[in-house]
């Protein structure tokens, strides 16, 4: 038996069609990620679900005796404490605890008790403080008023609440967007030992991966359905193009050979009925549509240069706002080639530190010493309050670049997939992601040697942080990546900082090691609030005790294995262009010879640097073998 049914269904706004003819159906407990392009009609599809708006036509069909949960567009507000909060969500417990105070009929009273024991009345405080904990609340913070949190932490406790409510079907659209990354992964195993179903909206390719069972993906309007996560969608619809192609070649193949015949043959009496036969089979053979992709989305950052190293020393650094001091005994370096991810949990100071990275707050105390002429190329999406509406993207960057020439200017555009139109479109009509395209082009207008991202991928589609990470994988200088996105940290970050108890520290250990350094910490913790004790711990927990003091010695084996293959991917790639530049017979003619010459040096030199690289990875391979065995 279905839980929800979507047949036939038409959704239309102002005039123009977002689904026509979609059909989808999801069973009790099953969990399906909704993707698609942005603009494609995902959100308007949860509302259409939810009620808000009504189809126009097809039909939805939900199971009478099902309870559906979602997360409030209107954030939650007034004086009742984080927790009462929560608990007020679930509108029949609430009832009933007021019910049963109000009363007098004992048989109503029995009533009463006996559906508290039903719905687990009892245990609704744990569940609930749980629930804010995983998502960033302390016992403290639990006990304030709404009312004293901003509109982002409020979102996390209207999700909290949808959370708690557990219904059977839970409707998420882009519920990471408000999270920072432990949160995120706290949100990752919630959903995947949820027993409800879920339709989730999302463009975090990790949650798809480790929650959903199957990807429903929104496109022209038509829902199809795959099973799996992610990856697994990826590789069916790659499968499925290539046989799509190639029986479109194969019909188009077919096609070309008839209407060759017909056009030689057809004015000849002799052969009038055979081209009259492969006219009438031109008009059977099947139209296959051949899959193409949309405009392949494609970012570029500008190449920066170089910077002697360090490019950035701090030295007992201490940085705050007035008086306050956020984070102090900060002793760091970066290089050009430092892919760092700055991880800790929201209020933590992630923020804070990348303004005095960039120059928007003073150090307070120590030694902050930059490179001579460093450029910093900052991205926050607090920054979309500082765009003009009415102006377009052309007006932005003409202000930003006042000496650039009109072509430059449209080039710095085009570098984050804003065309032609894009460009000369109002800020008002662009989406959320071509919102972000544009602080992206401000960002990076002056070919910064450090690129500083706080949360760049929050209004992006799948596509489109795919082009991000392939565009930080070849930008030549360094980043700084704060980040939910675990598969945006994992694919571009090499080292990791957290921020925590009001300072940086660097972190021996990749993500993977990261999520079991945090799960370990959450059971401790659960452990202590349960008045549990660590005077004896038992056999398995020694056991984890090991592994994590393993994993820790064997980190800095692991970084350099992963700075090894890091570099040799760079020196593969500059290899390839040299050898490139090489093979173009224009190089050879009069006048290039000392081109010819300087490449040929960098090939070596290239050569020489792999045969090095290549060295230092076998060893230090072969010791985390063996320290492993």
């Amino acid at each position: 038996m279905s839980l929800l049914t979507i047949t036939d269904l038409t959704l239309r706004i102002a005039g123009r069609p977002l689904l026509e003819g979609a059909s989808l159906t999801i069973e009790p407990g099953r969990r399906i990620g909704l993707i698609g392009r942005n603009g494609t009609g995902k959100s308007t599809l949860l509302a259409a679900i939810a009620g808000d708006i009504a189809p126009d036509s097809g039909s939805i069909t939900f199971s009478s005796r099902a309870t559906m949960g979602r997360v409030k567009q209107e954030t939650p507000s007034g004086e009742l404490s984080l927790i009462e909060a929560v608990l007020a969500s679930d509108e029949e417990r609430a009832r009933l605890l007021h019910d049963v105070e109000t009363t007098e009929d004992p048989t109503r009273i029995a009533d009463i008790h006996e559906r508290l024991l039903a719905i687990d009345a009892h245990s609704a405080p744990a569940r609930a403080s749980t629930i804010l904990a995983g998502l960033g609340f302390d016992q403290e913070a639990q006990q304030r008023p709404v009312s004293d949190f901003s509109g982002g932490w409020r979102m996390r406790v209207a999700l909290a609440s949808a959370l708690f409510l557990a219904p059977d079907l839970l409707l998420l659209d882009e519920p990471t967007n408000h999270l920072d990354i432990e949160a995120t992964l706290w949100l990752e195993g919630w959903l995947s030992r949820f027993a409800g179903a879920v339709l989730v909206v999302s463009h975090d390719r990790s949650l798809l991966d480790n929650t959903v069972q199957a990807i429903a993906h929104l496109e022209n309007g038509r829902l199809s359905l795959t099973p799996g996560g992610y990856d697994r969608f990826v590789q069916i619809r790659t499968e499925q193009a290539l046989q799509q192609n190639r029986a479109a070649q194969k019909v188009a193949d077919q096609r070309a050979k008839m209407e060759s015949f017909v056009a030689r043959f057809r004015a000849k009496a002799t052969k009038a009925r055979q081209a009259q036969a492969r006219l009438k089979a031109l008009e059977r053979l099947p139209q296959i549509e051949s899959v193409v992709e949309a405009t392949p989305t494609h970012f570029s950052f500008p190449e920066p240069g170089t910077l002697p190293p360090p490019m950035l020393k701090l030295t007992d650094v201490s940085v705050g706002y007035g008086e306050r001091v956020i984070l102090s005994k900060l002793s760091l370096r970066m290089d050009m080639d430092d892919r760092i991810a700055l991880l800790g949990r929201n209020g933590h100071g992630k923020s804070t530190f990348a303004k005095l990275l960039a120059g928007q707050l003073a150090p307070m105390g120590g030694e902050f010493a930059p490179a001579n002429k460093l450029r910093v190329g900052y991205f926050a999406q607090h920054q979309n309050d500082a765009l003009i509406l009415d102006d377009s993207p052309i007006d932005h960057m003409s202000r930003a670049l006042p000496d650039a020439t009109p072509p430059q200017v449209r080039a710095q555009l085009a570098r984050f997939g804003l065309d032609a139109e894009r460009a000369e479109t109002a800020v008002k009509r662009l989406s959320g992601g071509e919102k972000a395209r544009l602080l992206l082009a401000l960002a990076t207008r002056h070919a910064p040697h450090l690129l500083i991202l706080d949360e760049p991928t929050n209004h992006l589609d799948l596509d489109a942080r795919d082009a991000l990470i392939r565009a930080l994988c070849e930008f030549e200088g360094a980043v700084i990546l704060i980040s939910h996105d675990s598969h945006l940290v994992e694919s571009v970050a090499d080292r990791l900082w957290i921020a925590e108890k009001g300072t940086i520290t660097p972190f021996d250990g990749d993500m993977s090691e990261y999520r079991t350094w945090l799960d370990e910490r959450a059971r401790l913790a659960q452990s202590e609030q349960q008045g549990g004790t660590r005077a004896k711990a038992p056999p398995k927990a020694q056991q984890r005790a090991q592994r994590k003091e393993q994993t820790r010695q064997l980190a800095p084996l692991r970084r350099q294995i992963r700075h090894a293959e890091a570099t040799l991917e760079k020196l593969a790639a500059k290899k390839k262009t040299i050898e490139e530049k090489l093979a173009d017979p224009a190089l050879y003619q009069s006048g290039h010879a000392n081109d010819i010459a300087t490449l040929n040096t960098q090939l070596a030199t290239i050569e020489q640097d792999q045969q090095e690289m290549e060295l230092l990875w076998l060893d230090a391979q072969d010791k985390l073998e063996k320290s492993i065995d």
